[in-house]
């Protein structure tokens, strides 16, 4: 029902231009084998866990860190409660040092409590780390960030960022699934979310297509590709992700960055406001908006506002630093 992510070996070392501008230009995600394998951090694990946490503690600054810790019973799943009552994990402040010793004796348990420390910035609780255990970037602006735990399972879910996502420790199967797909996702709350993202209900290791039948045309769209120490993964803006860990000990180090002007807003602040103020519209009404919206934003072209003078423009017209500010003047008031 899946397909393999394609793959391609850049050279390696890269100054990091040619890395970024080749994934950058794609719509699809794609496998990158290698391009981490010469990090030190890589090479400690490729030695043993143990040598990779060593490693790790080198850098560790004794800085606040937020972990996720579930019971057994949940097998590294990631997700909510029956009835979506609540989480089925609990999020606590600890340290790195805490995290690496709760794994250590995981790893010697039976029946192993599942740990997951996401999405920490690495500048932050581990400072120097990056220096030669990132890719390098350019003349980009990335947030750069490492995940670790156990056999985790972390449920579809979507940024709004572009991702370069490099396996330092263990193992990872991604599945990939296009953002087209979300009606056959059956995604959860907003409100209440395992870790801020909207994910699907729908577990894709053993999907019950009784419960979620349109799951199955999601399965049929997706791509599948599993990590070593050293791979990584290109996964574009807005594409839908299953992450697996599959070994006892998981490192992952993540580039998250937008190839857009800064002074751009968050997409789902207009998702909101379109709910708050169109959704409950009579019909003819978001018909209506429906072409304003194509018009304007989806398919907006110069010639559809070419009979206003340029300096009469106004918001129709081209978007910049300044027109941003303006824009949100106007909606604050």
């Amino acid at each position: 029902m899946t397909s393999a992510i394609p793959e391609i070996v850049p050279d390696v070392p890269d100054d990091g231009r040619t890395l970024f501008d080749t994934v950058a230009g794609l719509d699809h995600p794609v496998v990158l084998r290698g391009v981490a394998r010469h990090w030190p951090l890589v090479q400690q694990a490729s030695e043993s866990d143990a040598e990779a946490r060593a490693f790790l503690a080198r850098f560790d600054g004794g800085f606040p860190v937020t972990a996720f810790v579930g019971p057994p019973e949940i097998g590294g799943r990631l997700h909510y409660t029956e009835a979506l009552g609540s989480t089925n994990f609990e999020q606590i402040e600890t340290t790195l040092d805490q995290v690496l010793r709760r794994l250590e004796i995981s790893e010697d348990s039976e029946e192993p409590e599942t740990i997951y420390m996401g999405s920490s910035a690495i500048r932050h609780c581990l400072p120097g780390l990056e220096i030669e255990n990132s890719l390098p970037l350019g003349d980009r602006e990335a947030t750069v960030r490492i995940w670790l735990g156990n056999r985790t399972v972390v449920a579809a879910h979507f940024d709004v960022l572009s991702n370069i996502a490099c396996v330092a420790a263990g193992r990872r199967r991604f599945t990939l699934i296009p953002p087209e797909q979300l009606p056959n996702l059956y995604i959860g709350p907003l409100e209440l979310t395992p870790a801020g993202q909207q994910v699907s209900l729908v577990d894709l290791r053993d999907p019950d297509f009784e419960q979620f039948p349109r799951a199955r045309e999601a399965l049929a769209q997706a791509q599948v590709a599993e990590l070593e120490p050293g791979d990584a993964i290109y996964v574009p803006s807005m594409w839908w992700h299953h992450v697996e860990a599959l070994a006892p000990f998981n490192i992952l180090i993540n580039h998250w960055w937008r190839d857009t002007p800064a002074f751009l807003g968050p997409p789902g602040d207009a998702l909101l406001h379109a709910i708050l103020n169109i959704r409950e519209l009579p019909k003819h009404e978001r018909d209506a908006w429906r072409v304003f919206f194509d018009h304007y934003v989806f398919d907006a072209k110069p010639e559809h506002v070419a009979h206003i003078p340029p300096n009469r423009q106004g918001v129709f017209g081209d978007l910049d630093d300044d027109m941003a500010r303006r824009l949100r003047h106007i909606l604050r008031n």
